[in-house]
């Protein structure tokens, strides 16, 4: 295709040799753009022009020797360190935090007297030294650079020898080879491609900042996620002061961890308990009605959240489902059990559910709490501050197991609660909660019966 003009997707990354209106792979309207390539790109290969392949008991077994970064949250989301080598992408939306979290990490890399390069290709060298002296970092070994050409970074990075490099961002580096504009599809893909060859033939540690696109997406092509070893997304929570770090793919660790971090004037500042964020005090000492504490999973961690429910006569023909950290759908099918095992009456009924704290969840382990709320706020009667609700609801109001008891039963137990309402489970015998009374239920309408002391289809 040498000297050929060619139109591609910058949406899915699809080519085609003439311009499309509508792109037939991902649908999107108006989205191929022409490019021109200037020369055959190069293959990426990883043998250095040696063997091709070899036999897998000829290849030998090299402990991955991890960096530690010192910011707890961070390293726990990576899978307990920096493996050298690897390509981290780091996707949030504009102002999040991004590069504020990975210049921070840069400056706990450089406190070993190893080199850090700092790319930064949205700012000048003056504005990246405004954000660090604001947060403190302030060492010798971080070298700054607004070097976007993929060959010019890897002469620094022969130059350099650094432990790891911070690209802010991938939508701004470019290749000579390709003449399409930065942050094209084709720039972002055979770029990322280029470094993830420099990252494993040297050792070094790789970051690079992504954008999002306005449905929450890395922007770019699809194959940047799979191209990288790891993806972490920063979740925005502009409403609250603190971020959360979700790592969504993880070659080297446990995928769906997270990392809770606090903004504050002069940098992110770790959460280690993030139970008692969650958690008011009223929450923890009131009788409130529609109000039901449930131990969550995240990744490895477990932490407790609070789950309200506020439910209203409605005028409305068709009463209104409003959800806040909740599956929408999930409510709706918990108010069909609801309706058809207990008799209990929604169909003209507003009925609003919000996590407290602006978190999501999703796991089956919140579907009791969620149902519980929901008939605590509908009968006006309180559900027990010190109580916690952890089990699946099946639609025949069955209540059913979930994993990791232990673990939720012990993380409720360190923060006071004394009962914890929960279907037939097994426990570990060696495992022992002190003050916790675990109460075990066959289906929701025991539970009902149990707590809340009157005929709820009454």
């Amino acid at each position: 295709m040498n000297g050929q003009k060619r139109f591609i997707c910058q949406s899915c990354g699809r080519v085609s040799l003439k311009w499309l209106g509508r792109c037939p792979e991902c649908g999107e309207w108006d989205s191929f753009s022409e490019e021109k390539i200037k020369k055959t790109l190069s293959p990426t290969s990883y043998s250095g022009g040696g063997v091709l392949y070899k036999s897998l008991q000829e290849i030998g077994e090299k402990a991955q020797q991890r960096y530690l970064t010192g910011i707890k949250e961070f390293d726990r989301t990576l899978g307990e360190g920096v493996v050298p080598g690897s390509l981290v992408l780091i996707g949030g939306e504009p102002g999040i935090g991004k590069s504020t979290l990975l210049l921070e990490v840069a400056g706990e890399l450089s406190s070993s007297k190893f080199p850090v390069l700092y790319i930064s290709g949205e700012e000048s060298a003056e504005q990246t030294k405004l954000r660090a002296s604001r947060l403190g970092v302030n060492s010798p070994y971080i070298y700054v650079s607004s070097e976007t050409n993929v060959e010019g970074i890897a002469e620094l990075m022969e130059k350099l020898k650094p432990r790891a490099v911070v690209i802010d961002s991938i939508q701004t580096i470019y290749r000579e080879d390709l003449a399409s504009s930065p942050g094209s599809v084709s720039q972002v893909r055979e770029s990322a491609v280029y470094l993830m060859r420099v990252a494993k033939e040297r050792g070094v540690a790789i970051f690079l900042i992504g954008h999002v696109t306005k449905e929450g997406a890395i922007a770019g092509p699809r194959v940047l996620e799979h191209v990288v070893d790891t993806v972490l997304y920063f979740e925005p929570e502009r409403s609250h002061e603190y971020r959360i770090l979700r790592s969504v793919k993880n070659r080297f660790g446990p995928t769906l961890e997270i990392g809770i971090f606090r903004m504050e004037q002069n940098g992110l500042r770790e959460v280690s308990d993030p139970s008692r964020l969650f958690l008011t005090d009223s929450s923890m000492s009131e009788d409130i009605s529609g109000s039901v504490a449930v131990p969550i999973m995240e990744g490895t961690r477990c932490f407790l959240v609070e789950i309200q429910a506020l439910v209203t006569s409605s005028n409305l023909a068709v009463p209104r489902r409003v959800t806040q950290g909740v599956d929408y759908n999930k409510l709706c099918l918990l108010l069909a059990v609801l309706e058809k095992r207990q008799n209990l009456r929604f169909y003209d009924q507003d009925v609003f559910i919000n996590v407290a704290g602006g978190i999501k969840v999703d796991e089956p382990a919140c579907d009791l709490a969620v149902a519980l709320s929901v008939v605590s706020s509908l009968k006006n009667l309180p559900f027990s501050r010190r109580t916690v609700a952890i089990g699946e609801v099946g639609l025949g109001g069955e209540i059913r197991p979930v994993a990791f008891m232990d673990k939720r039963i012990g993380e409720a137990a360190k923060l006071g609660f004394r009962r914890c309402l929960t279907s037939k489970v097994r426990l570990n015998e060696e495992k022992s909660f002190p003050g916790v009374k675990v109460m075990e239920f066959t289906t929701i309408e025991e539970i009902l019966q149990n707590e809340f002391k009157e005929e709820v289809n009454g």
